[in-house]
């Protein structure tokens, strides 16, 4: 019987023949019935013991064996978390911490897959446009080509690499904030000094094509978040907005203030966005019907993490004449 391998049940087992053998003597001396009385006694507490003991030593040889299973076997095994006494209470806690290791061993998978992914479409991104420098350069080497064609081809190489050193900005940011290394500051901001500063690298691209820019901000409009981390976040929505808008088009800026929100609502005279592309508008490396051939797909995916971790939502939709709507709202923290 394995209950009786255990060293402490031993121990226990001749301590009660040691203390029965005590009494028996002791009863003895006073009469034969009294010592056979005794030896029930004894006897009965002996059993009483031994049974729960046992069934003790059973619950925890089950305990063991389930752990030993999540262990080696990686099996789903339930534990009973219903019951009371101690035993029931070491249950209900082995079972919190699979739980828990469960959750975290699939959140890791699912972190490696991703990491995985993203890797993939990083090297893919950054593939591309070094592809297209190697062409360039073996077109170079040529002696044969004009002056024209070199100061061309150069001015692509720039091009080229301008998008990769901003692709590679971006994926750091977006590995800053996905890993959570960064703290976005939580300080009151002004939504007028967010669109003025996010709009100055913008004003000669929106000159370029004649595109006017309109603001109706109202008085005294500002919420709580991070002032240049805000300023990424618009100025990759106006940029969109800007590549987008026909010769001569508006964007428009509107932002009102309510005690739930702070809202700003950015709209362009484009062509819109596909149907299709709507619920993907926000996801990584997504590309639009719409998309020019330098677009990468990772200007509002950054954005919307920026907004997300500044207490805000994002969205976007087509208005009804023409062209885009985003909708910014950052909420007022209780």
């Amino acid at each position: 019987m394995s209950l009786f391998r255990n060293e402490e049940i031993k121990k226990q087992i001749i301590l009660y023949v040691i203390f029965n053998i005590i009494v028996l003597f002791g009863a003895l001396f006073i009469n034969i019935i009294c010592s056979i009385y005794v030896i029930i006694v004894c006897l009965v507490i002996e059993f009483i013991s031994l049974y729960f003991t046992k069934k003790r030593y059973n619950d925890i040889s089950e305990l063991t064996y389930k752990i030993d299973k999540i262990l080696h076997n990686n099996d789903y095994t339930n534990f009973d978390v219903n019951k009371e006494g101690e035993l029931a209470v070491l249950n209900s806690e082995i079972y919190k911490m699979t739980v828990r290791l469960r959750e975290q061993t699939e959140r890791l998978k699912n972190e490696k897959n991703y990491l995985k992914d993203y890797l993939a479409d990083i090297s893919h991104q950054i593939r591309t446009p070094m592809t297209s420098i190697k062409m360039i350069i073996s077109r170079l080497s040529r002696q044969e080509i004009t002056f024209e064609e070199r100061f061309r081809l150069i001015k692509e190489i720039s091009k080229l690499l301008a998008r990769i050193e901003w692709l590679i900005t971006a994926l750091l940011k977006v590995a800053q904030l996905k890993s959570d290394t960064v703290k976005l500051k939580k300080e009151k901001i002004s939504v007028e000094k967010v669109i003025s500063k996010a709009l100055e690298p913008l004003r000669i691209q929106a000159e370029i094509k004649n595109v006017e820019i309109k603001q109706k901000i109202e008085n005294g409009a500002n919420y709580k978040g991070d002032y240049y981390w805000s300023i990424e976040a618009i100025s990759n929505i106006l940029k969109n907005c800007i590549e987008h808008s026909e010769n001569g088009g508006v964007i428009e800026i509107i932002s009102k203030v309510n005690p739930i929100y702070t809202e700003i609502v950015i709209t362009d005279e484009g062509n819109g966005i596909c149907k299709e592309d709507l619920p993907h508008l926000f996801e990584r490396f997504y590309r639009g019907k719409n998309s020019g051939s330098e677009s990468i797909g990772i200007g509002l995916y950054l954005t919307k993490m920026i907004i997300s971790k500044q207490n805000g939502v994002i969205a976007a939709k087509n208005r009804e004449n023409k062209g885009a709507e985003f909708n910014i709202k950052f909420f007022n923290e209780a």
